[in-house]
Parts: structure tokens; sequence; C-alpha cells
């Protein structure tokens, strides 16, 4: 082998490897990149009447009764995997046989309706509740009926009764949507609320509190947002 020949295939010996290096190097670097650990939560639900409960942007459960059942009265217990921080969001509804907010249509019980939610989420690992419903969570009614109360004596509250509706924001339950102008949740007692069925099932921590609206008997639909960080 000739002298010049030796040298060019030293000098492309020398340009490979300069230019593997850094792929190496970036790619030594990204594996050593910590990943986000896992962890295992229970949330315990009571709704007047529906809920479904989202973290992180993705469905984990929703209330077994369907929302078109009269009376639904129930707690409920969903486990679930995610990672820290958490954004909890949670969609309650309360019954409304349709449009005019009102329920037991065409009967003596002709009436209003109204709402109420506790929610407590815990950490399975520590046991510790990491998120309860309390008056700095977020909301955002998507349902008000009747706006003219007095129709609850109509016999035709579908068309006397007035609403107000606002449609579901895209993507409101991930952590990169903004709570921007959504008021903070209204506090109730278990006495304004009426509390029925299921909500005995569950100890409650003294930290969660029942929440809806502004207005319990008028607030239909209601979306619900908090954040946890890791505790």
């Amino acid at each position: 082998m000739n002298v010049t020949l030796t040298r060019k295939i030293a000098a492309l010996t020398i340009a490979a490897s300069a230019a593997i290096a850094p792929v190496a190097a970036s790619t030594s670097a990204s594996a050593s990149q910590p990943t986000a650990k896992t962890s295992t939560f229970t949330a315990q639900v009571w709704a007047d009447n529906w809920f479904a409960l989202y973290v992180n942007g993705k469905k984990v459960g929703q209330d077994s009764v369907p929302i078109t059942t009269e009376r639904s009265f129930n707690s409920e217990s969903i486990t679930f995997t995610a990672t820290y921080p958490l954004t909890i969001g949670i969609q309650g509804k309360d019954y409304t046989e349709n449009g005019s907010g009102l329920e037991y249509i065409g009967t003596a019980k002709q009436q209003i309706g109204d709402g109420g939610l506790i929610a407590q989420i815990r950490d399975n690992k520590t046991g510790k509740i990491v998120a309860a419903t309390n008056g700095s969570w977020k909301t955002l009614v998507l349902n008000e009926a009747p706006l003219n109360p007095t129709c609850v004596t109509s016999s035709n509250p579908l068309t006397d009764c007035k609403s107000s509706t606002t449609s579901e924001p895209k993507n409101w339950s991930a952590a990169s949507y903004s709570t921007k102008g959504w008021s903070n949740a209204s506090v109730y007692t278990a006495a304004e609320v009426g509390v029925k069925e299921g909500y005995n099932d569950i100890s409650w921590d003294s930290s969660a509190k029942l929440i809806w609206g502004p207005d319990l008997k008028l607030d239909n639909s209601i979306l619900f947002r908090t954040t946890v960080t890791k505790k």
C-alpha cells in the first residue's frame, strides 16, 4: 500500500469517529433522563346525580348509574394510575328531564332539582389524601336552567322555561388548558345539598367539602378542576 493511500484511509477514519461521537454522547444523555414515576390512586366520589372523573386529560372513570336515571344517588370508588403533578377534572351533572331544567314533569312533584358533589383522592402508597373538593377548585357552568324559575308550574315547561348553555371547551381536562375566567367552586353543607343514598358509605376526610356552582338548583352541568403537586 502506498503512503498516499494510507494517509487517506487514516483521515477518513478520524472523520468518521468525530461524526459518531456526538451521537453517542447524545444517546447517553437521553438515556440518563429520569422517567416520571407512576403512582396508584383511589378516588371516592359522591354526586347528585352523575359525574365523570378525568386525570391529566384522560377519563379514568365515571358514575356507574346513567344520568338518564331519575333518582341516582350513589358513591363510587375508582382506582387509577398517574404521574405527578395531577390535573384533576370532574364533570358533574344534575338530572333534568329535558332542557327545561325540571324533573318529575307532569306529576304533582314537578320541580327544579338540585345538585352537589364531593370527592377525595388518596395516594395508595402513602395512604394520604392528596386532593379533596373544596372552594379552591375552579368551575365552569355549562348549563343553567330554568333561568325563569316561575316556569316550574308550567304545563309546557320545555317551551316556557328558559336556559343557558355553553359548549364544553376542547381539552378542558388537560394540564395545558388554562382555567382563566373560571370561578371558584361554591361550598355547601350536607343539609343544603340534601345528601342521600351512598353519601354515608364513605368516611369523608374533614378537608373534603360538598361543592357545586353558584346556584345549587339552577346549575345543571358543571366542570370542576384542580391541580395537585406531590405531597
